[in-house]
């Protein structure tokens, strides 16, 4: 069996992937209520963003930044780019199906469970599929009980995630539900990276990048999207601000609809007398 190294660099990359991963789940849950104050299609855009803020920035992004502290000694890893991006799609896309059902049904067990548990499958999906996005000379395989777990742990982290994204209001429970997020989140990665066992062999050949010319300005490139997504929701009303501003617009309108019509002006009636 190969020797590997998950810290290559040492803690510098888990905290920072623990960091970008509760800031995605912060931010996605901020989306969350907004989409809440918010009825019909008007949901959908803030349900997007939480999807693309979770998704990318809290899993994906998280995976990656982990994975450049992950190496093998005398190789050189490289990345197949379509697989490596469809992992990132296919992150945003799950995580999007979850909020999708729970933000348009009603408040459940049932709703909250299917959408964690298609959370849960997508995020683990993701992470294999992007373990097979690297190429190297030697072959993996999986330990099959670490691999259920970190499945185990990906489906309880999707579900929290759901069930906190319909408690959850205020800053202060928002903050700290996406610190524990960001345990659940690192906590399956490493468990699936325990799961893996790096053997002598051959793998089929795969073109790639190396984490250092690809990898690196993708990431850069979703942080950028990540602080434009830091400005979109600082700058937006919130879930209070926008019950007000509704309540507000139903007073008036209740208050013009209560008002007595005006009486119409008559035309001026002449006098005769004086036209003569």
């Amino acid at each position: 069996m190969v020797q590997i190294h998950n810290f290559s660099y040492g803690l510098l990359n888990p905290a920072l992937g623990y960091v970008m991963s509760c800031l995605g789940a912060f931010l996605g849950l901020r989306c969350v209520t907004r989409a809440r104050a918010h009825t019909g299609r008007g949901r959908a855009p803030w349900l997007l963003l939480a999807a693309v803020s979770v998704g990318a920035t809290g899993i994906w992004v998280m995976h990656f930044i982990a994975m450049l502290g992950f190496t093998i000694p005398g190789q050189q890893i490289r990345y197949n780019l379509p697989l490596t991006i469809g992992s990132m799609v296919l992150a945003v896309a799950v995580v999007g199906v979850g909020l999708f059902i729970v933000g348009y049904s009603q408040a459940g067990f049932v709703p909250l469970l299917a959408g964690g548990v298609i959370i849960g499958l997508g995020v683990a999906s993701m992470h294999y599929m992007g373990m097979a996005a690297m190429s190297m000379p030697d072959a993996m395989r999986y330990n099959r009980f670490l691999v259920a777990v970190s499945v185990l742990i990906a489906i309880v982290a999707g579900t929290a995630a759901l069930w906190a994204g319909l408690r959850v209001r205020s800053l202060r429970a928002t903050l700290v539900a996406s610190l524990i997020m960001g345990v659940a989140v690192s906590g399956m990665h490493y468990t699936g990276m325990a799961a893996m066992r790096v053997y002598t062999g051959k793998m089929p050949a795969m073109s790639g990048d190396t984490a250092v010319s690809f990898l690196l300005p993708l990431l850069l490139g979703i942080s950028l999207v990540t602080f434009v997504l830091t400005l979109m929701i600082s700058l937006s009303p919130t879930e209070e601000e926008i019950h007000e501003d509704r309540q507000l617009r139903h007073r008036l309108n209740t208050t013009v609809r209560g008002l007595p019509a005006r009486p119409r002006p008559r035309g001026i009636r002449r006098d005769p007398e004086r036209l003569r």
